[in-house]
């Protein structure tokens, strides 16, 4: 039923408020938690090298996660192991083998 609300001077029919729709909750994907020990970083590492060595050619970090089908994050870890062994170089924002 419409109910009036009055203004100053003159009188407004607002509508009846009609039911709210459900509305549809978005689920996010939880990103997978990368386990942090030396035998899951050097499979990594062994990962971004071999993509790194296939390319021939500097390449980002999203560019070696998506070369090697790991995450950037799995890709940071292997990048971290082969700095500290000395076999990457950097030149701007992209990485290549030393």
């Amino acid at each position: 039923m419409p109910r009036t609300k009055k203004t100053n001077t003159e009188a407004v029919v607002v509508a009846a408020e009609e039911p709210k729709k459900a509305t549809a909750k978005k689920t996010v994907a939880k990103k997978a938690a990368v386990a942090v020990n030396a035998e899951n970083a050097g499979f990594k590492a062994g990962d971004v090298y071999q993509a790194l060595a296939a390319a021939g050619q500097a390449l980002n970090v999203s560019e070696i996660a998506k070369a090697a089908s790991i995450s950037e994050e799995e890709t940071l870890l292997g990048l971290g192991w082969l700095f500290k062994e000395g076999k990457l170089v950097a030149a701007d924002d992209k990485v290549t083998l030393a």
